[in-house]
């Protein structure tokens, strides 16, 4: 109470106790939280610039939600009054921030967001570093309200940029003018596109040209802190340029500069620099300039004495890899693997594995490559590594006889790995009638080979050697009677693993009852596997986590290599660099949505990632349901059953168990009407990604959460609720996720969904979670709407008027005239009709510029045939849309979803 008393006091050192006391020690539950709100409320209207800068860093360093509803609404009108100070100006800035990172919903947006940009044409340079730092969070969150702040943003770094040290010595830091404020302009550029202005852009182009031309320049002093300094804005200037991806010339000349890092005496630069070129490989414009530097690459990977910076090399050669070099660069990463620390191991195990089998146009070559892994890092391979290579020799007639005649080889050794144990059964079992011939690989030869490695491995192993001595049964009937004394053996018959007890009885059984025809039948040779993308690629993404996007991305470029498997790569990226928390939901492709997408955002990486790959091959099933669910494919590779819910799914929770959804959920869920993919939520901590297909009135769809911290999430629980009579309109079935999520991890969730009849209110998503001790809760609306089960229906000119007609009763019509919220361009606005999920139908208004569309709602009740006609006013910049369907709330429903998106 005695530092409430003193903030009422005239005096600045009694004013300054008082608050810093409060500052530091007073709860922001405290029961005289409406006192002190009201001392400095009184001060904030006080228009003392001491007393205003006293209680502003008051509320910034409390932060609460009590001081934001109480202040949220008057810091905006101090920051941007004509007559404020200069340093309350600051202040005001930095509180504002401060305010909007705790809790973002009660910041307004209104007639001062446009008056804030113009802060960057401010006299005073504390205000613009202030105001960049405040600009740069709320533009991440509304793009469009701040666009203007581009062109202000390279006006006020080109002058900081082109000024002498002399020109700003206030601000000059070791011969370096504003540092920071130059580091924190061009990160606000990043959040944007290149500039469309010509004019804007040239003057920028001319900044970064200026940074990399006076990096070339001899150091004015030779403390650490010049170099510091000069480095850092070198590092973002070439950042933006990498973001932008759209300048040949600078990309090169970034290269070029971060080539002359590579070797240089200090650590942070060398691991800077290789980190910086491994995103720059994955661009088409510099991929060729940073190949060049390849030999100095190779030797840091050799000599480094930091763990850290050899892991960068390593992946700095992953990224830059191509069919002209993937041999060296292959052979290099062997040679360095078998004196590799083993944290890292295991990713340059993935590493080989992806680029042997991606670039390999010799397969010997690649079957050599695999069986050199497996034999120098052999704890090392995973499953995924071994069982791909299985998958190719299957499917590779041309390269069975030489895997046979080199596994065998291998298998010779005295000491063999497991790994080389496993996958030379498979093959011998195989094929080893390929290298029989031979009489120093002959099938008495082969079959003592293996049973002489059988009593060193474990379970699993021997069951698959037992299932290769049934085929060389089949293969080889001299080796009949040899094999079937091992599987008549005591210590397999009673053996107390149930597991190989059974296929010696079974094996046993089959190779004395069944006639030769019928052995040869039940053991006929592994048919081809299904062509599929590579597992190991989504293994490496999901142990690399987040800031690994570009060095990851396997599509940028060499379209025309083939993948081993007969597999399509993806198609090359032009997505700009992405932020580090972008790889989170790094996955393999799943066969597009049935209904048209919007076209993708080139500004976001998960767009790009989510990018639709080979459609899989639909089975024969009896029935739409069925024939849907199997040719849906789950992004990571999973067994079929892990794709059915759990047998006794928990208890659906009521809305009353969980909070409200956030404010922003009706925004985030109209980005999805028109898509099927995308990120539905991300904050600091989490990250939550969506694939979702329709087909009739079935769905599928893939949650993402990927932990965007170091630190494991505990007691993680998602959960799907369906408020009010959801639940008899929508049946959703969830397959459970693990409790717990390790840092940088992303774990997959998947929701099978059955529309009954039309709904009006989504699903909503509750998320859980225990972050550092504390509970954190999130609740969203699931992107599930009624278009998403809209069958696009065509029909001629005639059938369309004659059931427009059919639908002309009051109640079945809905209209909307609205103004558009954003600029008028037809192709947009055809390819969201499409992702709306309406075929669109030509020639049939008579006004060519208007989009008519029709269409059917699919539910396993009824069916709700729907028609719409959009007409777009570009001279007033207005639409109106219309909607007939047989049925009322539908027909109102789908309106207001549709309006939403112009």
């Amino acid at each position: 109470m005695e530092a409430v008393n003193l903030l009422s006091s005239n005096k600045y050192t009694e004013k300054q106790i008082g608050y810093l006391f409060i500052s530091v020690l007073v709860n922001s539950n405290s029961e005289l939280i409406r006192l002190i709100n009201n001392a400095i409320k009184n001060d904030l209207a006080s228009r003392n610039p001491t007393f205003m800068c006293l209680a502003l860093h008051c509320i910034a360093n409390v932060g609460s939600r009590e001081m934001g509803e109480a202040f949220a609404a008057d810091i905006p009108r101090i920051l941007v009054a004509g007559d404020s100070m200069d340093s309350v100006k600051q202040s005001a800035a930095l509180c504002l921030l401060r305010l909007y990172k705790a809790s973002p919903d009660l910041v307004p947006m209104g007639e001062w967001t446009a008056r804030v940009v113009h802060l960057l044409n401010d006299q005073h340079m504390g205000v613009v570093t202030a105001a960049v730092s405040l600009i740069t969070c709320l533009c991440k969150k509304n793009p469009d309200d701040f666009k203007t702040c581009i062109s202000l943003a390279v006006s006020r770094l080109s002058r900081i940029v082109s000024s002498a040290s002399t020109d700003l010595q206030d601000y000059t830091y070791y011969f370096v003018p504003a540092p920071w404020l130059s580091v924190k302009l061009l990160r606000l550029l990043q959040c944007y596109p290149p500039p469309e202005d010509a004019a804007v852009k040239g003057r920028l182009v001319e900044c970064l040209e200026t940074v990399l031309n006076k990096a070339q320049e001899p150091p004015k002093s030779k403390k650490v802190q010049h170099s510091n300094a000069k480095n850092a804005i070198l590092f973002e200037t070439i950042s933006l340029i990498i973001h932008y991806d759209s300048e040949p010339n600078l990309l090169v000349r970034a290269c070029n500069q971060l080539g002359q890092f590579l070797q240089h005496r200090e650590t942070n630069l060398r691991y800077l620099a290789l980190e910086s070129m491994c995103t720059l490989a994955s661009s088409e414009f510099s991929h060729e300039a940073v190949k060049t530097h390849i030999d100095t690459v190779i030797n840091a990977l050799k000599t480094e004495r930091d763990v850290s910076v050899r892991q960068r090399a390593a992946d700095l050669l992953y990224a830059m890899c191509d069919r002209s070099n993937a041999k060296q660069i292959v052979s290099e990463m062997l040679r360095y693997l078998e004196t590799a620390d083993y944290a890292i191991r295991e990713e340059i195990v993935l590493k080989v594995a992806i680029l042997a089998e991606k670039y390999a146009v010799d397969y010997s070559w690649y079957v050599d490559t695999i069986l050199n892994l497996i034999r120098i890092a052999g704890d090392y391979v995973s499953e995924e590594v071994w069982y791909r290579v299985l998958q190719i020799v299957t499917n590779r007639d041309d390269v069975q006889g030489y895997a046979a005649k080199t596994v065998f080889e291998a298998l010779q050794a005295p000491a063999c790995h497991e790994n080389m144990v496993k996958v030379g059964g498979y093959i011998l079992g195989e094929f080893g009638n390929l290298i029989a011939g031979d009489p120093r690989s002959s099938p008495p030869v082969q079959f003592s080979l293996l049973h002489s490695k059988f009593h060193l491995c474990s379970v699993a192993t021997r069951a698959l050697l037992l299932s290769t001595y049934i085929k060389f049964i089949n293969l080889f009937p001299e080796t009949k009677a040899t094999i079937q004394g091992v599987l008549r053996a005591g210590s397999q018959l009673r053996n107390a693993d149930v597991e190989l007890q059974q296929r010696a009885v079974e094996y046993l059984t089959l190779s004395s009852v069944a006639s030769t025809d019928v052995l040869a039948t039940v053991l006929e040779e592994m048919p081809p596997f299904p062509e599929r993308e590579s597992s190991i690629l989504a293994k490496l993404k999901r142990k690399k986590g987040p800031g690994a996007a570009s060095a990851l991305d396997d599509g940028r470029r060499d379209v025309s290599s083939n993948d081993i498997n007969g597999g399509v790569e993806p198609t090359p990226s032009t997505v700009s660099t992405p932020s580090p928390s972008a790889d989170l939901l790094g996955l393999r492709a799943a066969p597009p949505p049935a209904a048209s997408p919007a076209p993708a955002s080139t500004r976001n990486l998960l767009v790009d990632v989510f990018s639709d790959g080979p459609a899989a091959q639909p089975s024969l099933g009896p029935t739409p349901e069925e024939a849907f669910l199997s040719e849906l494919e789950p992004p990571a590779p999973e067994s079929p059953m892990a794709l059915l819910a759990d047998p006794a799914p928990a208890a659906d929770p009521g809305p009353e168990d969980i909070g409200p959804p956030i404010p922003e959920a009706d925004e985030l869920l109209n980005k999805f009407v028109c898509k099927n993919s995308g990120v539905l939520f991300e904050n600091q901590l989490l990250q939550i990604g969506v694939k979702s297909e329709f087909r009739q009135n079935l769905g599928r769809m893939y949650l993402f959460y990927g932990n965007k911290t170091s630190v494991q999430f505990q007691n993680f629980s998602p959960m799907v609720v369906h408020p009010g009579e959801l639940q008899t309109q929508l049946a959703v079935q969830t397959k459970r996720v693990a409790g717990q999520v390790d840092g940088g991890a992303q774990v997959q969730q998947v929701l099978n969904i059955e529309c009954l009849r039309d709904f009006l209110t989504p699903p909503l998503l509750s998320v859980r979670f225990r972050y550092g001790g504390a509970p954190q809760s999130l609740t969203l609306k699931l992107p599930v709407t009624i278009n998403k089960f809209f069958q696009p229906t065509e029909m001629a000119a005639q059938d369309f008027f004659q059931r427009w007609k059919q639908l002309s009763l009051p109640l079945q019509e809905a209209q909307k005239i609205f103004k558009a919220n954003h600029p008028m361009d037809a192709e947009v606005t055809k390819a969201k009709l499409l992702g709306f999920g309406s075929a669109l139908l030509d020639n049939v208004d008579p006004n060519p510029e208007n989009f008519v569309g029709a269409g059917i709602i699919q539910t396993k009740a009824l069916q709700v045939g729907c028609l719409l006609r959009l007409e777009p006013n570009a001279q007033a910049q207005m639409y109106r849309l219309t909607l007939r369907t047989s049925k009322e709330p539908v027909s109102r429903h789908l309106c207001e979803l549709l309006a939403q998106q112009f």
